[in-house]
């Protein structure tokens, strides 16, 4: 069972993954609203999987997914983002993230992207 954290500061997405995640394989631990909240319970539940949003308030999903690859580099993180930006999913993709998925997304393509996230 994988421990699975959810960050982005819109409601409807953060709903859109709980409801899309397979619960068999993944088990929810905390959702974040901003990079900074999502450090501070990084710390205390210590995912192992995480959905990043890049662009939120305070500190951006960059910022936030350098800084929590320093404290665990054996996380995966996938970025969950609008924007059709590939170069800054590429960015994120060098900072240590593992996956892209852009919004729009149905919930097959969530499910299968924390699929292929864990099988490295």
């Amino acid at each position: 069972m994988y421990k699975l954290m959810i960050v982005d500061d819109s409601n409807i997405i953060r709903n859109r993954i709980q409801r899309a995640y397979d619960s068999g394989k993944f088990m929810l631990v905390a959702t974040a609203t901003s990079g900074v909240q999502a450090i501070e319970k990084f710390n205390i539940h210590r995912p192992d999987v995480i959905t990043m949003d890049l662009t939120m308030p305070q500190m951006d999903g960059l910022e936030c997914i350098e800084k929590i690859i320093a404290i665990d580099p054996d996380v995966r993180i996938l970025v969950v983002s609008a924007l059709s930006d590939k170069a800054t999913g590429i960015e994120a993709l060098s900072l240590g993230a593992s996956g892209f998925l852009c919004k729009p997304f149905s919930e097959e393509e969530l499910v299968e992207s924390l699929y292929e996230l864990m099988q490295d």
